[in-house]
């Protein structure tokens, strides 16, 4: 299953790096093709390109075809910004998708504004993408918040008490820290420890001893892929038993693949049905296409490209022929959707949150299971 996603996605990125001559309805993304979180960045392109492909190979959206231009901005909000700019004002894009990471989201809010262009399904799940309401970033996924506070709460259940953090020292790691003094608060209890981390270089030698100083039962690892994976193999080494819970961002099979032998055990959130709920709908139409390219297994990464993609096409075929910026936003701002199962986005000029959806995963044989 691996290799699978590894080569598909390594495909499609390649095929959708420019913009050929049938294609008349351009999206954009800017995301992380070769830093920290490439690997589930991939799978994520993978399960929205399932999609866009069978559109296309149906006649498109109103006889239009689709095609994503992406970008690699490396996980680095300054090149968000300017792959943005260029999307926007140089190639012309309808809108955006999938743009990935907290600070890089934010930072291109500006543009959006500016040029008046939806950004649909953000793969992130910071509160500040959804309130203040942001008038044209359309979120398809639950809160870190929401993930941080069950995550919290979940350990606690357990009989656990001396739960630590380690926290990226970002605008994301302080979002989803929001929600986990929630769960702290209705626990009454308090981190035992809480280790601030660089986005991109953690000192674990500074981080790691604080851990297995304080006895840690548990440590909610607020992080994103190299950053969590290196640190929790880093407090392993030191020899340290205790359970490791992360957030959403990381729920990807390369994520389980980077951990190696200490993938066993740990809990990541997840943000949508479980992918081998195969009576679910939602699931029955993504393993379908999936496994029409030879690949049998779906990840909640890939599950969480498809389903912002199915909120963009939806919303493009409503929208009618020859989509505007404008009449796309106005879809989307009288938006009520079903995506499968019950699972229902809708959106309002007040209201852009999506749909409001937490689950827990554990990692057992290499894959995560419910």
């Amino acid at each position: 299953m691996k290799t699978m996603f590894a080569s598909c996605a390594a495909a499609l990125l390649l095929a959708a790096g420019a913009p050929g001559a049938s294609a008349q309805i351009l999206i954009g993304q800017s995301a992380d093709l070769s830093g920290p979180v490439a690997a589930s960045v991939k799978e994520t392109i993978l399960g929205s390109q399932l999609l866009i492909d069978q559109v296309n190979a149906q006649g498109g959206i109103h006889g239009e075809q689709i095609e994503v231009i992406r970008l690699d901005d490396g996980l680095d909000a300054k090149r968000s910004l300017e792959n943005t700019r260029i999307l926007i004002e140089d190639r012309k894009v309808l809108a955006l998708l999938l743009n990935r990471g907290t600070p890089n989201t934010i930072a291109v809010i500006p543009l959006l504004d500016k040029y008046g262009v939806a950004l649909v399904g953000p793969s992130t799940g910071a509160m500040a993408l959804h309130k203040p309401l942001q008038k044209n970033i359309f979120n398809v996924r639950s809160t870190y918040q929401r993930e941080a506070e069950k995550a919290v709460q979940h350990l606690n259940t357990t009989g656990i008490q001396r739960i630590a953090v380690v926290q990226a020292d970002d605008s994301f790691g302080k979002d989803a820290m929001e929600g986990a003094n929630k769960g702290f608060e209705k626990a009454n209890l308090k981190p035992v420890v809480l280790a601030l981390a660089d986005r991109n270089k953690p000192d674990f030698a500074s981080i790691v001893p604080q851990l297995t100083k304080a006895n840690a039962q548990a440590v909610l690892w607020i992080g994103s892929g190299t950053a969590v994976t290196d640190g929790v193999k880093a407090l392993r080494a030191a020899g340290s038993a205790a359970q490791i819970i992360t957030l959403s961002n990381n729920a990807a099979s390369g994520f389980i693949k980077e951990l190696g032998s200490a993938s066993a055990g740990v809990i990541v959130t997840q943000v949508l049905p479980y992918e081998r709920s195969f009576g679910h709908p939602l699931i029955k139409e993504a393993l379908a296409l999936a496994k029409a390219r030879g690949q049998n297994d779906l990840s909640p990464a890939l599950l969480e490209g498809f389903v912002a993609t199915k909120v963009l096409v939806e919303a493009l075929r409503r929208t009618g022929p020859k989509p505007t910026r404008a009449k796309l936003i106005a879809t989307l701002n009288s938006f009520q959707y079903d995506i499968g199962g019950g699972l229902d986005v809708s959106y309002s000029p007040t209201d852009h949150s999506g749909i409001d959806y937490v689950d827990l995963s554990i990692v057992s044989e290499g894959r995560f299971k419910r």
